[in-house]
């Protein structure tokens, strides 16, 4: 028996510790490095972090190197150093795509291509999971750092972080309860909380469900401003009340609310591309300029919960095809799709037309 804290423990905390703008240490092989957020770090931080290293990099992913015409030599991340004076600016403009149309000549950018990387993208997955820019600045120190340092920090071992998050994250059953909603008096909520202390996720059901049949289901991403507030920028809040008022009147039915904003970026970064939207890019090319994929999120939440509730196919109710194939992947059979094309409005029009023709959506 012991007190100590598991690694998804360790990871919960160093994500809460970078939100924070409080650096983490990664170990490996002896080798230490030092990890801040570089949307929430200050000043003073930097400024150490610079004292221990004669070399501080500002790990970007490769879709933001490639709005700034920095070199990715590292697959999917680049290592930008991170000049003698530069500032929170400096490193704020590099993360931040905000202000790129208005100051486009960042460069020239020096970017690493000796060593391993290996930290950096680690470091960028931590800082995605934690909602925030895909940014971290990284310092490796050349002098030792103290004990009572690192004793203080979050510290992970790279390899054994790694292992955890290729892993798939359990899924704990928190409680059920009956629902009666507007759609179908026999409605009922199923709350499911991740091992790893991120987002909750939750499962409506309608009516009894045969298990042995493929039910009527619809894997739905938390949208705060269209299930809400009614935004006209989507689709979302009529798609999620079109998809339960469905399973009312087909008297079953399951919707998976997956808490995964934005397609998986959180709200906050969702708000950055809808604001660089009104600069003129697409969907698309404002999650690339931010850092993201088109879709960061994780469907295999979904199929997790659907067989913890005893489901092994659906008539999924969707119009993306990654949905049906991760689905597929997962285990979990799809003989039949239902299209589910509401809410097209004038503010959307051009959203949904980008979801059609670059992300492959059946609309």
């Amino acid at each position: 028996m012991t007190l100590r804290p598991s690694m998804s423990e360790m990871l919960a905390r160093a994500r809460a510790d970078l939100r924070m703008g409080l650096p983490i240490a990664l170990t490996s092989a002896g080798k230490i490095a030092l990890i801040a957020a570089a949307e929430t770090v200050d000043a003073d931080r930097v400024a150490a972090m610079r004292a221990m290293s004669d070399t501080l990099a500002l790990a970007i992913t490769a879709r933001r190197a490639e709005t700034l015409k920095a070199r990715a030599y590292d697959g999917d991340v680049a290592r930008v150093l991170v000049p003698d004076d530069a500032d929170l600016a400096w490193i704020g403009a590099v993360a931040d795509p905000a202000d790129d149309l208005a100051t486009p000549m960042k460069g020239p950018f020096a970017t690493l291509r000796e060593g391993s990387a290996a930290m950096h993208s680690l470091a960028i997955r931590l800082v995605k999971s934690a909602r925030l820019l895909p940014a971290a600045l990284v310092s490796e120190p050349g002098r030792d750092v103290s004990a009572d340092t690192l004793a203080a920090l979050t510290c992970l071992d790279l390899a054994e972080a790694e292992s955890f998050l290729a892993e798939e994250v359990p899924l704990d059953r928190v409680i059920s309860a009956r629902l009666p909603l507007s759609v179908s008096e026999a409605g009922r909520l199923h709350v499911f909380r991740p091992e790893d202390g991120s987002e909750e996720h939750y499962a409506v059901e309608i009516g009894r469900p045969d298990r042995a049949l493929p039910v009527l289901a619809r894997l739905h991403s938390a949208c705060f401003t269209g299930d809400l507030l009614g935004s006209l920028k989507c689709d979302c809040g009529p798609q999620l009340r079109g998809a339960l008022a469905q399973m009312g009147t087909e008297g079953a039915g399951v919707l998976l609310y997956l808490n995964q904003e934005g397609r998986g970026i959180g709200l906050a970064n969702k708000m950055r591309a809808y604001a660089l939207q009104d600069q003129g890019f697409d969907t698309v090319e404002a999650n690339h300029r931010l850092g993201f994929e088109d879709d960061e999120r994780d469907f295999r939440i979904g199929a997790a919960i659907l067989r913890q509730l005893g489901f092994s196919a659906v008539r999924l109710m969707t119009n993306n095809p990654a949905k049906i194939a991760m689905m597929e992947q997962t285990g979990i059979a799809v003989p039949e799709r239902v299209p589910l094309q509401l809410g097209e409005t004038a503010f959307n029009r051009a959203y949904l037309r980008t979801k059609a023709t670059k992300s492959g959506h059946l609309l």
